[in-house]
């Protein structure tokens, strides 16, 4: 009599089709799915947070909303022509860019010198550098009042301050003209922006090799060279998110604005954030209209600023 071998465990386990199913062919169809399980809820967020609002903010500006939120219809292109025929639309636009150019401007260059700086050894560099976090952790809206109270043109520290030291004859209403209030309103959001974009270049500035430095210094390369054929070369990444966030962020600011001047006398401290902000008081189709042009608008100013730093070029 033969005896024969009881069949293996896999041999016993297949099925018809001579595969065994189990744990690896559950495993292999997960895998098929790759990363989409991590990044899933990512990607909802960002269409909750992001897309929905735009395509909401889209749907909107093409309907005729009454000021109590009633829908009562659609009306086609007329928000986006009463929005252009608006005699202050031009002048808006025309600021928000100026406004936007000139705070960024300003804070990378004052952000580079204060990063080349706190790169340095000196006796308080700790204690300056968590005295520049101030302004970010502060509040901007109440740094925005407390610039306008020292503004004040009655009880403000600085009108007093210069009566007494004879600079001026009488106390002057700095926020009450657009050709003063534009340069305090720039300097505050200047104040404000500065310690992020300096922390981002000093962290730029400290993943630079010293190798590098030392090389240049044997190759007798001077201060001014090194700084401009080394180090602003290697701090590009940084300087361009640095850039870039500001863009966005500068363009979006409502509160210095807001709190300060609320855009007055009439529209002539507003840019397209106030307002649209304004314009909702009589007319909320009209208002997300603005919306949309003010996304178009910052979408296009980063597009110009991408294309002109060839960002994705490498040196």
């Amino acid at each position: 009599m033969s005896l024969k071998a009881p069949p293996s465990t896999a041999e016993s386990g297949r099925g018809r089709g001579g595969r065994a199913p189990g744990p690896v062919s559950r495993r292999t169809g997960i895998a098929r799915l790759g990363p989409l399980p991590w990044i899933a809820p990512v990607i909802l967020l960002i269409l909750a947070v992001v897309v929905w609002p735009v395509i909401e903010l889209i749907r909107t500006s093409f309907l005729n909303i009454s000021i109590a939120g009633k829908v009562r219809g659609s009306a086609g292109t007329d928000k986006f022509k009463k929005l252009f025929e608006e005699s202050d639309f031009g002048s808006v636009l025309f600021w928000t860019v100026v406004w936007t150019v000139v705070v960024v401007t300003v804070t990378m260059l004052l952000s580079l010198a204060l990063a080349q700086l706190f790169n340095q050894k000196f006796p308080g560099r700790r204690i300056a550098r968590w005295a520049l976090i101030a302004p970010w952790a502060a509040s901007v809206l109440m740094t925005s009042i407390g610039f306008k109270w020292m503004l004040n043109q009655t009880a403000g520290v600085l009108n007093t301050l210069m009566l007494d030291l004879g600079l001026i004859d009488s106390s002057k209403d700095w926020l009450g003209k657009p050709e003063t209030a534009w340069p305090w309103m720039m300097a505050v959001a200047v104040f404000v922006s500065l310690p992020f974009t300096t922390y981002t270049l000093l962290a730029g500035l400290q993943t630079i090799p010293q190798d590098v430095y030392e090389a240049s210094r044997i190759d007798g390369a001077g201060s001014w060279q090194t700084y401009r054929h080394i180090t602003l070369p290697m701090l590009r990444p940084a300087f361009l998110v640095g850039v870039v966030i500001n863009l966005i962020n500068v363009f979006n600011s409502f509160p210095i604005i807001w709190a300060m001047t609320q855009g007055g006398p009439g529209y002539d401290t507003s840019t397209s954030m106030v307002f649209m902000y304004k314009l909702k008081e009589t007319d909320i189709g009209e208002s997300a209209a603005m919306s949309v042009v003010n996304f178009l608008m910052v979408v296009v100013l980063v597009l110009i600023f991408l294309k002109v730093s060839r960002w994705n070029e490498e040196d």
